[in-house]
């Protein structure tokens, strides 16, 4: 009897596992969803199946894709040295010589009273009225002569010589040069008129190789280093 009933048993379990394949709906399975995405993107639709793709999505992904979509930093360059390109050098000038590859050459070198500065091995090397270009090719031609066989010299403004201000402002005496400075900006390093301060044009004495000049300017005139600035009294 009980051989008669296995076969019939295994025949009505076949057909029950059969017929539930055939009537379970498919299940959509979704995606666990972090903490992250739902700050990021509010919670996912229930009734709609997660599409499987093949890049990670989530709050991580967006980050990564919002950083590669940043504009790229602009890098801004250093202004060029126009000015110091074309200045003149003087008596109270301070400059930073460069020999490359010789230590005991390079250093910061003052432009005395008579114009010069002085190095070792090629001693006082004229420099008034060059330009720092000009002073470093005169430095490199006599280093050639006997010293460095290819020297390498680069001539750098470190401090300019100060200009000076004198007359009707409550601070006169001697101040370092601010390159681009004009005769305002002298007046208000010198701490700004006084009362009794002609406030509209001042006398602007300037030195060079022909000699001194003297002239009556208005506030906006530029500055050059060594000038010497007058502040004269109104009469009213």
């Amino acid at each position: 009897m009980r051989a008669f009933f296995l076969p019939v048993i295994a025949i009505l379990a076949a057909s029950f596992v059969s017929g539930c394949m055939q009537t379970v709906s498919p299940v959509a399975v979704g995606q666990p969803v972090s903490d992250l995405d739902a700050m990021a993107y509010g919670p996912p639709p229930v009734s709609s199946p997660v599409a499987a793709t093949g890049q990670s999505g989530g709050a991580i992904a967006a980050l990564r894709e919002s950083f590669a979509a940043a504009p790229t930093p602009v890098a801004y360059a250093a202004p060029a040295r126009r000015y110091e390109s074309a200045y003149h050098l003087d008596a109270g000038d301070k400059l930073r010589v460069v020999v490359y590859g010789q230590e005991g050459l390079t250093n910061t070198y003052a432009i005395d009273a008579a114009g010069s500065i002085t190095m070792p091995l090629i001693g006082a090397v004229p420099a008034r009225g060059r330009t720092p270009a000009g002073l470093a090719a005169e430095i490199t031609a006599r280093l050639r002569n006997g010293y460095i066989r290819e020297p390498s010299v680069a001539v750098e403004i470190e401090a300019y010589r100060p200009f000076f201000i004198l007359g009707e402002v409550q601070a006169p005496g001697q101040y370092p040069y601010v390159p681009n400075m004009t005769v305002e900006s002298a007046i208000a390093i010198a701490g700004g008129f006084s009362p009794r301060a002609r406030r509209d044009v001042v006398t602007l004495t300037h030195t060079d190789a022909a000699g001194a000049a003297r002239y009556e300017v208005p506030l906006g005139t530029p500055m050059r280093p060594g000038d010497t600035l007058q502040v004269g009294e109104r009469w009213f």
